[in-house]
């Protein structure tokens, strides 16, 4: 069984300019994420603009980054769709290639139960057969992985992890306390540091598209040494960042540009989603900039 841990990246889609995937750029981009050290990647993502893609895009789009991993880490493949028809095609490709694991979120819009939403999950889990990160963001899908939920689901051992991007601290203490045979994973980059705290193993973070440094170095600090002192120094710097993205309404744009900013072909996002404006790139460029030099100095300082 895979163990989570980590900093999994969901990797953006590059596109060119008329919105068709740019193939080489995503392969150049994979790479380097790889030699940066990041832990896993992760195709299929909301930061890879899933929403925007059919089910054939998304399949071929994760055939190719399986490929060009070619098992130097881990490769997930998200399954979340509105149609359980879509997820479970999805999820049916996963065990057809071969993928490590699979990201599980909710159905957006539907609002299904818990008890509907864990029996839905297990179709999912039961079309894979591969290990499962659950998926838990109910700002964006309406629907919370509660305790009825996980306690359906647990019926099958596949679900071992759980990304959670809730927001609430008191359900991310839940998930630590009462279902520790699940690995606990931060969805939600702002709280980072607080999930480290209570134990998590693994981090799902967007931002790591373009600063895999400097999260694998809080990671490290908190996750690996245990060191708080230097991982509250890291988030510091971090924070105005993981504000921006987290409470700024441009996530994937923001995520976009910074790969842009890198030197990496990126592209901008499919409509409906617009680009950043002048003033937008400017902040994240200034806030990139500071965090980049901060952290920099705190790395070399720490043992």
């Amino acid at each position: 069984m895979l163990t989570f841990h980590g900093i999994y990246t969901p990797v953006i889609t590059p596109y060119h300019d008329d919105e068709s995937i740019n193939w080489d750029a995503l392969s150049t981009l994979i790479d380097h994420l790889i030699d940066q050290g990041v832990n896993g990647i992760i195709s299929g993502g909301s930061t890879g603009e899933n929403y925007t893609q059919t089910v054939t895009e998304r399949i071929t789009l994760a055939e190719f980054t399986q490929q060009q991993i070619n098992n130097r880490v881990p490769f997930v493949v998200g399954t979340g769709a509105m149609l359980t028809a879509d997820s479970l095609a999805l999820a049916t490709a996963a065990r057809t290639m071969q993928a490590d694991a699979i990201l599980l979120a909710s159905p957006p819009y539907s609002v299904p139960t818990e008890r509907e939403n864990a029996l839905n999950a297990l179709q999912i889990d039961r079309a894979a057969n591969l290990p499962v990160m659950l998926y838990n963001y109910p700002g964006r899908m309406a629907t919370h992985m509660g305790k009825e939920f996980l306690d359906r689901v647990g019926r099958s051992r596949n679900f071992c992890g759980i990304k959670d991007s809730s927001g609430d601290l008191n359900h991310m203490h839940m998930l630590a306390r009462e279902y520790p045979h699940i690995a606990l994973g931060c969805g939600m980059d702002d709280q980072a540091l607080e999930f480290f705290v209570w134990g998590a193993q693994f981090w799902v973070a967007g931002g790591s598209n373009f600063l895999m440094k400097e999260h694998i170095a809080l990671y490290e600090a908190c996750a690996l040494r245990g060191d708080f002192t230097t991982g509250r120094r890291i988030m510091t710097a971090l924070l105005p960042l993981m504000q921006l993205l987290e409470q700024g309404g441009k996530f994937v744009q923001s995520i976009k540009h910074g790969v842009t900013m890198n030197g990496f072909a990126a592209g901008g996002v499919r409509k409906p989603l617009r680009d950043l404006n002048k003033d937008d790139k400017r902040k994240l460029a200034e806030v990139t900039r500071t965090l980049r030099t901060t952290i920099a100095a705190i790395t070399q300082d720490s043992p």
